[in-house]
């Protein structure tokens, strides 16, 4: 029903502090828009882990008080999850919490091994059984496998044989670990809160539990956190940071800090680009509610067009609506958002939105538009055109599914039904989002838009996808 590529999941540990489920229950209510499916919190009170996983919203997850009393601790660790496989066995949420010969250990994962088929494939055939679809349990298998004495070591040896993308928490009945891989794909933020260390994938749930941001966990960077405080290693070979690009275009908030820059700041700019690479003579800007806001206030801005709210978006409509009858389903995607007439009659309209990717939310937005009396409609996406999928913890669809991959824009634009669509070109988005960053910092992975991907994979049919979990 609405056309959004889905990002994978959120992580969230905090460690030394008696309110650690709690804490973390608030830490995955923040990060909630990073995975929807299913969430889970595992507590350690210094000798047992324990845990709750469910499919659902964090909030009704963890709506009962008994939940939290069979959480005591003073560390934790929490996930939510958005999956394409699956099903909805528990078993699949995370965190993941096993028992080995040295102790327990759980982990939670945002992020996609590219070789973890492989690794599976070995594992199993050296007589290791797996109980989930999760490519997070192959690194669990290698780590219990390895002979080093420290967790520390363990985990490295583990990550040492997996490829991709991966920001983890692990925690043991005494120590807190989190990791990010050497590309840096997906974010991961250090904080502190009443001496407590706290790890996240994004700082708006450093916000709502008043922590401290200090700093962002390093691409190739692992700490480790115990009761003598925080160690910090970069075991792994340095390689060119590439974080995702679309975390700022999408998947993170806007109120959150992610590599180096606020989400929000860097949106509007994507929205001036736009505006000066898209220039149109119109009335009104209206964004694409919600993630499109900051871009169209930018462009608004820029172009000296005034900004309007012309779509208004239901915040009570889940992911999974179901419409209850064949005969209604052509109501589509007015279920989520509904056009203010008095805002659009009459008007020639810029429509902003982050992205495009079948272009059939696109084209029922347009049609909708129109139908509330706007005289055009010119459609304006703060991103490139979306060409190719992802393989780095991002649901996209296969190449084929894409409409950017096969048609050009003025084709795209004429299914759409717009008087003309404008994308922000790779140099603009490249430009939009280096301000203020430094000179030697690192570049963006935008393999979704130019099909170079800083990490390979396994060779595939032109039209497939890599399993997500």
């Amino acid at each position: 029903m609405y056309d959004k590529l889905k990002d994978e999941c959120g992580v969230f540990g905090i460690f030394g502090h008696p309110e650690a489920a709690n804490l973390t229950y608030l830490g995955l209510y923040a990060l909630q828009h990073r995975g929807q499916e299913s969430c889970g919190i595992v507590a350690s009170d210094g000798n047992k882990l324990r845990s709750h996983r469910a499919y659902g919203l964090v909030s009704d997850v963890f709506k009962d008080d008994a939940v939290f009393e069979n959480l005591p601790g003073k560390a934790s660790i929490g996930h939510v999850r958005y999956s394409t496989t699956g099903g909805t066995d528990v078993k699949n949420c995370q965190p993941i919490l096993v028992d080995y010969h040295r102790g327990s250990i759980a982990v939670a994962h945002n992020g996609n091994l590219v070789n973890a088929r492989e690794r599976r494939n070995e594992l199993e055939q050296s007589g290791s059984i797996f109980s989930t679809v999760a490519d997070t349990e192959c690194i669990i298998h290698l780590l219990a496998r390895s002979q080093a004495d420290s967790l520390a070591d363990r985990v490295v040896e583990a990550l040492k044989q997996v490829k991709g993308a991966y920001s983890l928490v692990f925690l043991t009945e005494t120590r807190l670990v989190a990791a990010r891989d050497p590309n840096g794909f997906r974010p991961l933020c250090l904080g502190r809160l009443d001496g407590a260390y706290v790890i996240a994938s994004e700082t708006c749930a450093f916000d709502l539990i008043e922590a401290e941001f200090i700093r962002e966990i390093e691409p190739g960077e692992m700490v480790v956190i115990d009761k003598h405080g925080m160690k910090s290693f970069k075991p792994f070979d340095k390689v060119e940071p590439s974080p995702c690009i679309f975390e700022y275009i999408y998947f993170a908030r806007p109120d959150s800090t992610i590599f180096g820059e606020q989400v929000y700041k860097v949106r509007k700019e994507f929205g001036r680009q736009l505006a000066r690479e898209h220039a149109v003579d119109a009335d009104v800007v209206m964004a694409v509610p919600d993630s499109g806001m900051p871009a169209a206030i930018g462009y608004a801005e820029e172009s000296g067009i005034p900004f309007q709210l012309g779509l208004i978006r239901n915040h009570y409509v889940g992911r999974t609506f179901i419409e209850p009858a064949q005969s209604i389903r052509h109501f589509g995607v007015k279920i989520k958002l509904n056009p203010v007439r008095d805002v659009i009659e009459g008007k020639r309209v810029v429509v902003v939105d982050d992205s495009i990717v079948r272009g059939t939310t696109s084209r029922k937005i347009v049609k909708m538009v129109r139908n509330a009396g706007a005289k055009e409609v010119h459609m304006r996406i703060s991103s490139p055109p979306t060409a190719f999928p992802c393989f780095y913890g991002i649901d996209t669809p296969t190449r084929k599914e894409l409409i950017a991959s096969s048609h050009n824009v003025d084709e795209i634009a004429r299914y759409i039904t717009a008087n003309s669509l404008g994308y922000l070109t790779p140099e603009g988005l490249r430009e939009a989002a280096g301000l203020s960053r430094d000179e030697a910092a690192c570049g963006f992975c935008d393999a979704c838009f130019t099909g170079d991907y800083p990490v390979r994979f396994p060779r595939l049919k032109a039209d497939s996808q890599l399993g997500l979990f």
